[in-house]
């Protein structure tokens, strides 16, 4: 069963459930799908592309917790949090940050790039190829900026 069809069981099984949370946040996740339907005229069937909307769910409502936690709202914090742990289980497991340390090695071995900030497009490119949905762009360009500045090495010597 492909995670399309899944948010629409799940949207009917929390119908059932009358558990307003779940499916308000399932519904808005199918809302999102079909809107990016719609904008591109073509189905999305492949998983790939439905991870990339539900990321990016995750990430508007994660961006928003600090504004809404500054101004008192914590209303709307709890319940961006709960929709965030819901959006996350849709989601696949996200690469650890020693794995992510690791490919951007092995990637940096292979283009034969060892430091230098000129280096941090290429070296961005080909990591985020490699590892696509499954770790943060955030998470990944800070440990490659971290490569590229040679902290890697001072890391490894202390532990």
């Amino acid at each position: 069963m492909g995670l399309k069809e899944q948010l629409k069981n799940d949207y009917k099984e929390a119908m059932k459930n009358a558990d307003k949370v779940r499916k308000d946040t399932v519904n808005m996740v199918r809302a999102a799908i079909k809107q990016q339907e719609i904008d591109t005229r073509e189905e999305l069937n492949d998983d790939a592309d439905i991870v990339r909307i539900i990321k990016k769910q995750v990430k508007m409502r994660t961006d928003a917790l600090a504004d809404f936690a500054k101004g008192g709202r914590d209303d709307i914090v709890e319940s961006y949090t709960k929709e965030i742990e819901i959006l996350k289980t849709y989601l696949p497991e996200e690469m650890t940050n020693e794995a992510i340390v690791e490919k951007v090695k092995e990637t940096a071995e292979k283009l034969g790039i060892s430091e230098g900030m000129k280096n941090m497009g290429v070296l961005m490119k080909n990591v985020m190829a490699e590892i696509k949905d499954a770790a943060d762009g955030s998470t990944v360009n800070k440990i490659v900026k971290a490569y590229l500045n040679g902290d890697f090495d001072e890391k490894e010597d202390k532990e």
